[in-house]
């Protein structure tokens, strides 16, 4: 094992303990993001030999109101678990035990049916989504204080704790899709207080580019789990990315597509 090898290895314990013990971490500052994906294919190699399977990729920092914030310039990858993978609809309970600084942020979610090539256009991306989902993705941060780099962010499993899936529509069932897509509005609320908003356009101008991303990322990296076609793949946050707590309803609006907003209740 060369020092390399074995420093990825032990970073990977470490976020693996800081994730089962709910605290912070000392993940390196110094970690660049090359190293970082190497430290997550470690954390999920692991996480397969616990017993775990592989559901799908999230993809974060897709709101370029979120870049400046998190000293980011560009979108992020990472896992997505059976786990943590719910799919019970658009009105649910989540407990909050066991995570660190949680947010909670509104998304577009994709079940794919292909694998969309390297610099397909939207029409081909959407040929290769079977449904469309609003979701609700469940985030926190080891790192104290969200104030975390890049590279820290990505061998910090992605952020990711759950992936709350709501009502799916199928593709055939969207009016417009490319339009909608880029189009519709989102209201989000907590208590009956709207705490922000945002539109399609607000993930890369449309999630269909996030997705767009992880198909080149994935095919740029041959050394990590090539993406396959029944996978989940949710796109990033529509609005700011919120604290919640323990106690708070959260709930959602949705105008120009065919989807449902969603609830989720936090114990």
């Amino acid at each position: 094992m060369s020092a390399d090898d074995a420093r990825i290895r032990i970073i990977a314990d470490e976020m693996i303990a800081a994730h089962t013990q709910a605290r912070v971490c000392t993940c390196p500052s110094d970690l660049t993001l090359e190293d970082a994906y190497d430290v997550a294919f470690e954390i999920f190699r692991k996480r397969l030999g616990a017993g775990l399977r592989l559901a799908g990729r999230k993809i974060g920092m897709t709101n370029r109101r979120m870049w400046a914030q998190y000293g980011v310039d560009g979108p992020l990858w990472g896992y997505v678990y059976n786990r943590s993978l719910r799919t019970e609809g658009a009105d649910v309970s989540y407990s909050l035990a066991g995570l660190v600084e949680p947010k909670i942020e509104p998304e577009i979610v994709f079940g794919l049916r292909a694998v969309p090539k390297s610099g397909a256009s939207h029409e081909e991306l959407l040929a290769c989504i079977e449904w469309v989902a609003h979701g609700f993705e469940i985030v926190h941060s080891h790192v104290r204080g969200w104030g975390f780099t890049a590279a820290q962010a990505v061998a910090d499993f992605g952020l990711h704790a759950s992936l709350l899936v709501g009502t799916r529509v199928p593709v055939a069932n969207l009016r417009d899709p490319l339009r909608a897509l880029r189009e519709f509005r989102i209201s989000l609320f907590c208590n009956g207080e709207e705490r922000d908003h945002g539109t399609g356009a607000s993930v890369l101008d449309s999630p269909l580019n996030a997705l767009g991303f992880l198909v080149k990322a994935l095919a740029d990296a041959p050394q990590y789990p090539p993406l396959q076609p029944w996978e989940v793949v949710t796109t990033g946050t529509l609005t700011a990315a919120l604290p919640v707590s323990r106690g708070e309803t959260w709930h959602t609006q949705i105008e120009g597509i065919e989807l449902d907003g969603m609830r989720v209740r936090f114990a």
